[in-house]
Parts: structure tokens; sequence; C-alpha cells
């Protein structure tokens, strides 16, 4: 009896099974034969087909499929096997492709992208579904179509698949020989046109619009084109399929998007295009201001209001799309995101940017250069990354000499912008060196200072033995003793520790820098900066919050972001030992030259350019590298013959400063007037020497800046 009913479940459950199979399959080709019945025995070409039943059949056709995977299991079913043999999708697309009915391309697309995304077998390798998706690919991005959405929507379902089932990426991108090398020669000949045609700034390469009579074929360039278009949500889909491409992780499918598809040198076209739509006209002001955007924000016809400015539209399109660019780098395999960076580089900075920075025109080469700064803090791809260093500063690792003039000749003419005759142009340029600063890339720190600092050659042979705790030369008593006696030197020390006004470390005695404690070298380093304004021209400690103190808070925070940025970079724990006789004389790189530069004029300059040329400085200073801590922040290493530390620079500020106030009548009150107006506690009145005025509480906030960056560099059991 048991037997029997086990006989019978069986005979049942196979009955339940195959019963509804066959009546699937069998209301799969009734409603295929209606669709197709309709062509034959309607008379009225006209109507639309969402009058007719064939949408609701195409979802009747749809629906059997699904359902009938979710009861074949791992075989394929009937109604598949069927809607293959008959070339069913081939006839549609063939329908499609005749708009018969008018409308038909729609729903053909909308039941491939319900076919691709809602059945889970793989289906894209079979030669009845690939061919016929191919064929569809190629009705996309035609001259103004009608159905950018369904065809947004059927490329993501495609690109989606392609995620899911790399191996089928070669039968939708369709590459052979010969279209890798039309792909690799356009690209070739495309950047060649892009530099020479922008060799004058007032050229520019006009941006294709949607409407082009170009029709693009081949996925990749149906993705771009329908990435222009006025459809918000078509934009941002077509960009989300673009990224399920590149971002395939095998090295394989990388090197086939990067050499038999044009996507590289169309990223970078459209890049330029959007790029040379933002008007010559802009302030650099709100440029400064802008704190960019996320790439999905690309469909937003604004920015946010707190970011509108005239021509921030054409600002914020091209930013997003640098964002898109810099996301798909960063997301491709190696050897597509760097030949997407080459690209950008050849095409965008080369050809665009290059010929505005070294233009003689000074609105230009300010809106420009405000342009790249903003660029470069969006940049967040090493790929991109590192070309944009090598187009900015070249790769030259060996000690620069002043004769250096054409090696790199942006780099020498945007060193150069940091003494320009222009203020603006100077702030600006300097604001784009404090944002390269601010990048994880240590060729920035070897090419703009630290090749100069190698050696260090700007020590005096043998002026120093070694301090095993820190592993640099201390310098021996000469130096200390010849500071201390110095009268400039000891009125100040005198002065700050009899007025009692500025929080200072005691300072140490001759005998005391001979044998070293933890407290005497925090003490020396720190009260060195503190002690260098006289006490006359000193003000911070009449307003309150205003003290050395408020600094430290803000170099912990800036030291940690250092470190953090530069903890992959091998740099050395301890300095390298002097050269005895050094082969040449030092030079501190024409960088460092331009800076300090720029500081010995502190009482001359503006006080916005003082400010940012003491920004760049600080950032300097705070890097934990041997060497650069040693030359920017030991005030007591014996120079070599021609050589100048920041420290000397700002002595000889302080000399020039101490001549200059004596003939200025209260200056102390005078001083103290502007700093309250530049703390918004007073309104502006004229004052005589206000330049001056300035760069003195500059220099002042500058010496205290410096201090807090030396103490918190300084071992944690030091303080």
């Amino acid at each position: 009896m048991d037997m029997f009913n086990k006989v019978t479940s069986f005979l049942q459950q196979a009955l339940e099974t195959r019963e509804p199979s066959i009546n699937l399959l069998d209301s799969f080709v009734d409603h295929w034969k209606a669709i197709t019945n309709y062509y034959i025995e309607t008379t009225d070409e006209s109507r639309p087909v969402k009058q007719t039943d064939i949408p609701w059949r195409l979802r009747q056709m749809l629906d059997i499929l699904v359902y009938e995977e979710t009861q074949q299991g791992e075989e394929t079913g009937p109604c598949m096997e069927y809607l293959l043999q008959h070339k069913i999708l081939e006839t549609l697309c063939t329908l499609g492709k005749a708009q018969y009915p008018p409308g038909m391309s729609q729903q053909v697309m909308l039941f491939f992208s319900k076919v691709l995304s809602q059945i889970q077998k793989p289906v894209l390798h079979l030669i009845n579904v690939y061919r016929p998706v191919q064929k569809l690919i190629h009705l996309c991005g035609l001259p103004d179509s009608m159905t950018e959405t369904e065809e947004s929507q059927f490329l993501f379902a495609v690109c989606t698949r392609v995620k899911k089932d790399p191996y089928v990426l070669n039968y939708i991108l369709e590459i052979t020989k010969d279209s890798q090398k039309r792909c690799s020669s356009a690209s070739d000949e495309a950047v060649e046109e892009g530099c020479s045609g922008a060799s004058s700034p007032e050229r520019a390469p006009s941006p294709a619009s949607p409407s082009s009579s170009t029709t693009a074929t081949g996925i990749i360039p149906v993705l771009m084109h329908l990435g222009k278009s006025q459809k918000s949500r078509v934009v941002l889909r077509s960009m989300e399929s673009l990224l399920l491409l590149v971002s395939l992780p095998q090295e394989d499918t990388g090197h086939l998007l990067a050499e038999g598809t044009p996507l590289c040198h169309l990223l970078a076209q459209r890049l330029t295009e959007l790029y040379c739509l933002i008007p010559s006209s802009l302030d650099p002001a709100d440029i400064h201001s802008y704190s960019g955007a996320q790439w999905r924000c690309f469909t937003q016809d604004s920015p946010e209001e707190s970011q509108s400015f005239p021509g921030s539209e054409t600002v914020h399109r091209f930013f997003c799309f640098l964002d898109y660019c810099s996301q798909l780098t960063k997301e491709a395999p190696r050897v597509l995101g760097v030949k997407i960076a080459r690209a950008i580089h050849l095409q965008w900075l080369e050809g665009v940017i290059q010929p505005h920075l070294l233009q003689m025109s000074e609105v230009g080469i300010l809106v420009h250069t405000a342009l790249l700064s903003c660029s470069v803090r969006h940049i967040r791809s090493p790929a991109l990354l590192e070309e944009l260093v090598q187009f900015l500063l070249g790769s030259d690792t060996h000690c620069e000499q002043p004769q250096d003039t054409h090696t790199h000749i942006l780099r020498y003419r945007l060193i150069e912008h940091c003494n320009h005759i222009s203020d603006e142009i100077s702030i600006t340029t300097l604001r784009l060196f404090e944002e390269l600063l601010q990048k994880p890339s240590k060729s920035i720190l070897t090419n703009l200072v630290l090749r100069n600092l190698e050696k260090r050659s700007y020590r005096l042979p043998g002026s120093g033995v070694t301090d095993e705790r820190h592993g640099v030369e201390s310098d021996v008593l000469e130096e200390s003793e010849e500071l201390e006696e110095d009268p400039f030197f000891t009125d100040m020390y005198e002065d700050s520790e009899l007025g009692g006004q500025e929080p200072l470390l005691t300072l140490p005695s001759v005998r005391e820098r001979h044998n070293p404690s933890a407290h005497t070298q925090v003490a020396d380093i720190v009260n060195s900066f503190l002690c260098l304004v006289p006490q006359e021209a000193k003000t911070s400690h009449l307003v309150q919050g205003a003290g050395y103190d408020t600094y430290v808070q803000d170099a912990h925070k800036l030291l940690k972001e250092c470190i953090a940025l530069s903890r992959d970079w091998n740099w050395p724990d301890s300095a390298k030992t002097t050269e005895t006789n050094p082969a040449t004389d030092f030079y501190e790189g024409h960088f460092l030259q331009i800076l300090f530069d720029r500081i010995a004029r502190i009482l001359e300059q503006p006080y916005e350019l003082n400010l940012q040329v003491t920004s760049v400085l600080s950032k300097l200073a705070v890097f934990p590298h041997a060497h650069l801590h040693e030359y920017l922040l030991d005030p007591y290493i014996s120079l070599s013959p021609g050589a100048r530390s920041l420290f000397s620079t700002l002595v000889r500020v302080i000399g020039d400063l101490m001549q200059r106030i004596q003939h200025i009548q209260n200056v102390t009150d005078k001083l103290m007037m502007i700093r309250r107006q530049l703390m918004g506690l007073e309104e502006e009145t004229m004052v005589d020497h206000v330049t001056l005025l300035k760069g003195v509480i500059v220099l002042e906030e500058f010496c205290k800046e410096l201090a807090a960056i030396a103490f918190v560099k300084l071992p944690i059991e030091e303080q």
C-alpha cells in the first residue's frame, strides 16, 4: 500500500509539473501568433501600438518566461526554447526598426529590457539573443530620437547583465581587429586636433549637441551620446550604465575597453567640451568658493542656491563630469584607468588648459588657474592625479639648479606666477599649490621641495654632531652662543620674559643647549619663533583668545592629516649624514625660493597675499619629513655660505621691521586698531602705514603658528 501511494504521488507531481508546461507553451505561442497575425490582418498602418493589444501580449509572454524559469530550475523551458528557435527577438527587432505600428520600438526595447533583467539564467551568450541585442543597440542614439528613455533603460539592462556575466562583453562590443585600428587612429587624430585647435586660447572646440546629425554606433558611443540628453533621467541612467562596464574588475576586459572602443577618447572629448562652455568672464572668487558636487548631481538644472553665481551652471556641469571621470578611472582596471587618464591629460590638460596658462592675458591666466585649482580638489583617482602631477610638475627628481628654467616650462611659469606682478594671480596660483600639497602624491613634495634637501647641503659641513634620539645633527655651541650674544636676540628674550605677556616656555641657557633635555629642546625651538617679533610690535596678547596656544589644536589636526597622507611614502625616520664637501652650492629650488622671497616682502605686500604665502609654508612645515622639518623649523642649524632658511629669512624681516617701526608714532595702538578691524570688532578707518601694520600682524601670527607646528611635531614623550 505504501509503495502504491508513493508511485501515485510521483505520477501526480509529474503531471502537475508537465501539464502547466504544456499550457504555458500553448499560451506563449498563441500570444506570439496573435502579434504576427496583427501584421497580416491590419489595414490601418497609422494606428499607434498602444491602441493595439501588442503591448499586453508582450507582457504576457514575458510573464510566462519568468514563471517558467522559476518552475524549470536549471533546465531551459519549452517557452524559452521556442523564443530562441523561432528567432522571436530577431523578428521583434525588425518590427521595432520599422516603427510599425507607430511606437513599436519603445515596446520592443521595454520587452528586451525586462527579458534581460528578469530572466536569471545567462542568455546573452546565445546567438539568437546577442545578435538582436546588437541590432537593437544600433537603433539607439539616433538623431532626434523620441525613445531616449526606453533606450537608456534597455542599455542599462544590457550593462547590468554584462556586470553579472562579464564574459559576454565580447558579444556586446562587436570588436574586430579592424575596429581596434580605427579606434586607435581616431583617438590619435582627435588628440592632435584638440591640441592644435586649442593652441590659441580664443579657439575652443565646440561641443556636440544631443541633436547632432552624427549617428552614434556601438554601445559606448551610444551611451556617451545619451549622456548629452536633455532628459535628466536618461543622462543619469547612461552614466550608471557606463560605470557598470568600466568597473568590470578583469584586466582583460579593461584592455578590451581601452583598445577596442573609443571610450577613452570620448570621455576626454566630453570633459573638454564642458570645460570650453565655461565663460571666461567668471569671477575667480566665485570659483574658489565653489565647494563642488558629485557626479550624480550632474542632472540638476543648477547647483545649490548657496553656490549660484553667473556661469555657475556650466561650472557645475563640468565639475560633476570631472568627478565622474575620476570615479571611472578609480573603479576601472588599472590598464583602462591609466588609458582614460592619459587621454584626459592629452586632450584637456595639454590641449586646452596649458595654452590658457601660458597666455599673456592676466584675466585668462587668473580664471583658468582658479578652475585648475578647483579641479585639483575634485580629482580622487590615483591614475588621474598622477597624470595631473606629470602635467603640472613633470617627473624630474634630481636637485634643481638656478639655471633650470626650461626643463618643464609649465612648472616654471606656474611657480613664477606665485611672484607675479598681479597680486590676484599670485594668490590664485599659491592656492593651486596649496591644493596640490593636500593630495596623496609623494611626487608632489619630492618635485617641489624634497629633492633639493636630500643631501642636506644647506648645512655648514661639519657643523653638528649626531643627536641619537632624533636622528639629526644638533649644532655645536658656536651658533647658540652667537645668537644669545647678539644684542637683538638678547633684547627680545629679555623683553618677552620681563613683560610676561606671552605664555613662553623658559628659554634654555647655553649650557643647557650643550646637554639638551627634552624640555629645553621644546623651549628652544618654540621660543625662538615666539620671540622673533619685538614686544612693541606684538598685539595678540592684548586680545582675549589670541595666544600661541590657539594654534596648537589646529597644528595637531594638520599633523594627523599629513601623517595619514604620507604613511605609505617610505620617508626615512632620520636625516642623512651631511656631506663633508658638497659638490655644489645649496639651492633651495624654485618653489621655496619664490616663497622665501615673498616672506621677505611680508611688510610690503597686501594682507590677502601674505595670508596665502604663510598658509602654503605652514602646510609644508607640518609634513613629517626629517629634512623638511630641520630646514623649515630648526632655528639653530648653521647654514652653508649663501644658504638661507625660513628662520633666517624671518630674522632679516624682523631687522627691517625694527627700523621701520621707529618712525611710526604710537605703533602699538595703531597695530591694535588694525587687529580689531581685521577681527571685525571695529569699522575700518584710514590709517597710515596700513600695509606695513597688517604685515606685522600676519608676521606675528605666522611665528605663533610655526611655534605650534614645531611643538606638536616633537615626539609625544617630549611634550
